[in-house]
């Protein structure tokens, strides 16, 4: 497994040599450019989203944008609206500095090990709901032939919903599948998503909200 380390700090660079030791292959680079090349060949991107040469945020929505590699980021700020805009900007996980060995191999191994099994329901390598087409193996969104830009999160809040229509899931079984992990805002980071998802599809109406139960897929499709 290959980790790509993106980030200018010395104190960081350490890290290294420690997922080294851990058994993982790993290339640091330290320029925001170095960071979108060659994405084909890497398994894993931790990004710094304090890099000096450009706006970490910027960087992870551009590598988001050119592949669906998992991608965790650190940062030193501690504020909740940094670990959500990390989340809505494609990130898969999002460690607050200073961070421990320990906890940087457990969040590695819980989102490759949740990638690989994002959804629980194994559903169908297609799914197709009127003019929506879902492919789970090349993870494409398209909407009357087109194809729709979802970000890494969004197709797989998508992807769980829809293979299970017109069953009611709970809030909580959407935050503990896409985003594991007890932080308080979770809650809106899924509204936003949610949100997110409607609009690229173009109507609310394929994620209809369940008032004091959760979201279902696909309900009030066509009225």
């Amino acid at each position: 497994m290959l980790i790509r380390l993106v980030t200018a700090d010395t104190r960081l660079l350490v890290l290294e040599i420690q997922l080294i030791q851990c058994g993982f292959a790993v290339e640091s680079v330290h320029s925001a450019e170095d960071a979108l090349r060659d994405l084909a060949r890497v398994d894993l991107v931790l990004l710094d989203l304090d890099i000096p040469d450009r706006d970490g945020l910027a960087v992870c929505r551009d590598i988001r944008g050119l592949t669906n590699v998992p991608i965790l980021c650190c940062t030193c700020r501690a504020e909740e609206l940094d670990r959500v805009l990390a989340f809505q900007a494609g990130a898969d996980g999002c460690l607050v500095r200073p961070f421990g060995l320990h906890e940087l191999r457990a969040r590695v191994d819980a989102v490759t090990r949740r990638l690989r099994g994002v959804p629980t329901a194994q559903p169908a390598r297609v799914i197709e709901c009127g003019p929506l087409r879902i492919v789970t193996e090349s993870r494409e969104v398209w909407m009357h032939g087109q194809l729709v830009p979802l970000t890494r999160k969004e197709f797989d809040l998508l992807l769980l919903l829809a293979s299970q229509p017109e069953a009611v899931m709970s809030r909580q079984q959407l935050l503990d599948a896409v985003w594991p992990g007890a932080w308080a805002g979770r809650g809106r980071t899924l509204d936003s998503h949610v949100s997110s998802i409607r609009r690229k599809l173009g109507s609310r109406n394929w994620i209809t909200a369940v008032r004091g139960a959760g979201f279902v897929f696909g309900r009030h499709v066509g009225t």
